[in-house]
């Protein structure tokens, strides 16, 4: 049986995919993208997370700690009076997160919603997650993912066996400005996308995050409109408060709140001029 580890799980969802789901949120990417908003989730190990807006600054989570659970990071998590530690991540085997999943059966059935598998990106975890996938497919339960498409074709596919509905992220269609701002090759991304759009049969939407200066240029997007055709295409503002979990997690935000924003123009070229 196959354990992954997970940072979230969060019910009721409303868009994560159609109807009201359970969105599973997967630790560990591949990916370095300089805008992501989920920074607990880039590394694939639990992590120490800080509320560094109720910390009082006492010093008492810095004294020496014999807990077995504090050890591996070198504070006290119990000690704080304002909460403000916690760690991010944790252990599940495939049959216990399909247990937490069928609790929301009534859920999925009443508003023709399921679950949704996101990240981190959650094909980093391609085995667990379609052990999983294959016990809710059991039980009649749907399944979404929000995924890079950054894995080998034939995890890939084998993971998306069971899903029904897929939110796929196409950033930048350059190789070399993947790179640069992702941290990865786009060649398997393009490739696991063109088997979805015209192989898979599974009904998606092509995602496109609007980073101002990077993804949202005339060039990126016309190039990314003549990959995806008539392929329906969901377009992801900017989030300017993306940079306030890094320091909780020990980690700086890459882009500059100053130097990136959001421009509305781009909006207009991309829906009228790309997408049909």
């Amino acid at each position: 049986m196959q354990t992954g580890t997970i940072f979230d799980i969060k019910g009721f969802a409303l868009n994560d995919g159609p109807g009201i789901r359970t969105t599973v949120f997967l630790k560990g990417c591949p990916l370095r993208c300089l805008w992501c908003h989920n920074p607990e989730g880039l590394s694939p190990q639990p992590e120490l997370y800080r509320k560094h807006s109720k910390c009082a600054h006492c010093g008492k989570c810095a004294q020496p700690c014999e807990h077995d659970d504090c050890r591996p990071y070198g504070c006290c998590l119990h000690v704080c009076p304002n909460d403000c530690l916690s760690v991010c991540g944790y252990s599940m085997t495939s049959a216990e997160l399909a247990e937490r999943l069928l609790r929301d059966r009534d859920v999925y059935e009443m508003s023709g919603g399921g679950v949704t598998f996101s990240g981190g990106e959650p094909l980093m975890q391609h085995a667990f997650v379609s052990e999983v996938l294959d016990i809710l497919a059991g039980e009649g339960i749907s399944a979404a993912m929000e995924t890079s498409s950054f894995a080998s074709p034939e995890a890939y596919r084998k993971t998306l066996e069971h899903i029904d509905y897929v939110m796929a992220d196409l950033k930048l269609f350059d190789r070399v400005a993947h790179i640069r701002y992702t941290g990865v090759p786009n060649d398997s991304i393009k490739q696991n996308l063109r088997w979805l759009m015209d192989e898979s049969g599974k009904k998606y939407v092509i995602r496109v995050p609007l980073i101002p200066g990077i993804t949202d240029t005339d060039e990126n997007l016309a190039a990314i409109g003549e990959f995806v055709g008539d392929a329906p295409v969901e377009l992801l503002p900017y989030n300017a408060l993306a940079g306030a979990k890094y320091p909780s997690v020990g980690k700086t935000y890459p882009l500059s709140a100053e130097e990136y924003r959001a421009d509305g123009r781009i909006l207009n070229f991309f829906s009228h001029a790309v997408i049909k």
